[in-house]
């Protein structure tokens, strides 16, 4: 029995021991590790920064720096460990660290150092952060939403300061962008600052998100303005303002209760993205070799443009050529088409959105050109992003008229091959044509608001429709002002029945005050003017209403109305859907949740007309007083109803 005691004694002994001498090793690491001095020796490592607290241990570092690949790292920090080094194939100024950050792991600075074997040593501090809030309070955008699209350049210079050139290499020659408002596809200097002191006309109106088009460093020989050739996937782009600016902006959103959007390019980059001269794996993009060995014609007699065959993501009798032909090729000649199928590639771009959500706190995600990267990468991508964040949103553009291929793409969708996206949302390009062709095309069996009916009997096919993202218009389309020719009464009827029906809500800037492209229509840099009010001196402002028309104030009345009930209007985001037949010239559509129930009505008569209501008996609303939301007059739910004239009537059952 002795013994034992003295065994039990000696081991106790030895535990307490190991504890102090494990606390006093901690203590010494938590007081050198708080003592660190930064360091940088090593030109650019990739993500800049990480948190603690993922559900996915790993973390991929791309290090770039001449022939770092010499170099062998190492860590010494508790809880972070070096799993595997992996060197470029194509330069030797890459290094691709895999690391595996445990729960133990502390959030603090620590020291990665590179040695070869000269006896050289390079030293860069790297920083885990702490989250500040947890993933499941990252909420997404979903059918309670309205979304306003912005072109950050043409929206609100808000800083003259950073209007100068980046002074950066564009290929060759030195960038010399200027401000130059008369040309289109120059800057403008619209930026970050102006979206942030705007934000209450946003919010007035009725809008409970903002998706502005991408923020990051597009140091393009020209047409920079619009961000989709990213030269920098880590930086926001100067001459829009700051990242603490772009983190001001989600902050004071998420003040007034709204959301910011951030859109994302994962199938290309601008020609000039810094690794464009010096690219680590002889597959980094997709077709390289073409590109290297024609770097001297670039942009004149070579090209290697995708073919826009985006059906080859489903058509099961699609020649390899086609499918390859539409997913290698690049998007335009100075948008190279990043390789996904390389695995580098895919964790550096899935790293990529999850820093910038977990750095600005976004409230979703927009992908461009959602069917063109590698399909099997683009299910991962959004199934790592939502993995961590499980009331996320991401929507993808898929710029189909085909409901079949839109719902192809969303989660849940019963497809024959098995395919699933871990997508939540993609955008409605074909009920946003069918409500445009709605309103303007003389009635007939097979022409006019009948075409709204069968679009939306269309959503048996979807695994979710309220989902889907609806807009009247974006940046890549006429205005709907102009596909409306002109029609402020036709442009308030789509407007409502965008704002209506089951789906989640976009509207691009301007829409509010009638913004067209009567005179080149469906020219970009047309489309995508500026904001009247948005720089000093305009002559016009619609912030404040100088100089606007009185249709043009109607319109933004009409918008302000419209998307404010919309805010607080349960049948409208979560509502059963039920509508009836065109019948002489008119469409009846109804959204019900609880008392609540919103009518919407299409007229599409000049004269006055009585529709007799006793076939949508089954709406349960004869005796009720309903209340016009634009108007504010009230109605008793008869037998009849007299439509006036040719428009849109909307009813609330909510007085």
């Amino acid at each position: 029995m002795k013994n034992i005691l003295k065994i039990l004694s000696i081991c106790v002994l030895i535990f307490v021991t190991s504890c102090k001498e494990q606390a006093k090793s901690d203590s010494e690491s938590s007081t050198t590790n708080a003592s660190l001095v930064d360091t940088n020796d090593i030109e650019r490592i990739e993500p800049p920064n990480w948190w603690v607290g993922f559900k996915s241990d790993s973390l991929q570092l791309l290090v770039k720096h001449p022939n770092i690949s010499d170099y062998e790292p190492s860590v010494s920090y508790s809880g972070v460990s070096i799993q595997n080094v992996s060197k470029g194939n194509n330069s030797n100024n890459y290094l691709f660290i895999d690391l595996r950050i445990s729960e133990t792991a502390s959030a603090d600075k620590f020291n990665i150092t590179f040695k070869n074997d000269n006896g050289e040593e390079l030293i860069a501090t790297y920083e885990l952060k702490e989250r500040l809030k947890s993933a499941e309070d990252y909420f997404g955008f979903d059918s309670s939403d309205a979304i306003y699209l912005i072109t950050p350049d043409r929206f609100v210079n808000g800083k003259t300061v950073n209007d100068t050139p980046l002074g950066k290499e564009g290929g060759s020659i030195l960038q010399e962008q200027t401000i130059n408002r008369s040309d289109n596809y120059a800057r403008h200097g619209g930026d970050i600052a102006g979206v942030i002191e705007h934000i209450d006309y946003i919010y007035d109106l009725g809008f409970t998100a903002v998706w502005p088009q991408p923020l990051l460093t597009n140091d393009m020989r020209q047409g920079s303005y619009h961000g989709y050739a990213v030269t920098d996937l880590y930086e926001i782009d100067p001459r829009f303002g700051t990242l603490e600016e772009y983190r001001t902006l989600s902050a004071k959103l998420r003040e007034k209760g709204m959301k910011l959007i951030m859109d994302q390019v994962a199938n290309h980059c601008g020609l000039y993205h810094w690794w464009m001269k010096d690219l680590p794996f002889t597959d980094w993009v997709n077709l390289q070799e073409n590109y290297e060995d024609n770097l001297e014609n670039w942009g004149n007699d070579f090209t290697i443009n995708s073919n826009h065959r985006r059906t080859t993501n489903q058509d099961i009798y699609a020649s390899k050529a086609d499918h390859e032909g539409m997913s290698k090729g690049w998007f335009v000649a100075t948008m190279p088409d990043l390789n996904q199928k390389n695995p580098f590639m895919a964790k550096y771009i899935i790293q990529n959105s999850i820093w910038w959500v977990e750095t600005v706190q976004l409230g979703g995600i927009r992908q461009d050109t959602y069917p063109y990267p590698d399909k099997d990468f683009m299910s991962d991508w959004a199934g790592a992003i939502m993995t961590e964040y499980p009331n996320f949103s991401i929507v993808g553009e898929e710029w189909s008229y085909n409901p079949l291929l839109i719902g192809y793409w969303q989660e849940g969708a019963n497809n024959k091959d098995g395919y699933d996206s871990n997508l939540r949302s993609t955008m409605d390009f074909a009920m946003q044509n069918l409500v445009v062709e709605g309103v303007k095309e003389e009635e007939s069996w097979d022409k006019g608001l009948v075409k709204i009916y069968e679009g939306l009997a269309n959503d048996f096919y979807y695994a979710s429709p309220k989902d889907i993202m609806i807009f009247e218009g974006n940046h890549d389309m006429s205005r709907i002002f102009t596909q409306l020719d002109g029609d402020v009464t036709n442009t308030k009827m789509a407007m409502a029945t965008y704002a209506v029906m089951p789906r989640i809500m976009q509207m691009y800037y301007g829409t509010e005050i009638l913004m067209n492209d009567f005179e080149k229509p469906g020219d970009h840099g047309l489309i995508r003017t500026d904001f009247p009010g948005g720089w000093e001196g305009d002559a016009v402002n619609a912030f404040t209403g100088k100089g606007l028309t009185d249709e043009q104030k109607d319109m933004q009345s009409f918008i302000k109305k419209l998307f404010n009930y919309r805010k607080d209007s349960k049948a409208i985001h979560d509502g059963n859907t039920t509508h009836f037949a065109p019948f002489v010239g008119t469409y009846f559509m109804y959204r019900t949740f609880g008392d609540e129930t919103v009518v919407l009505i299409l007229n599409k008569n000049k004269d006055i007309i009585t529709i007799d209501l006793n076939y949508q008996e089954e709406m349960g609303l004869k005796g009720r007083t309903l209340k016009n939301i634009v108007t504010g007059e009230t109605l008793k739910w008869g037998e009849v109803i007299e439509l006036k004239s040719k428009g849109v009537t909307l009813l609330t059952t909510k007085l």
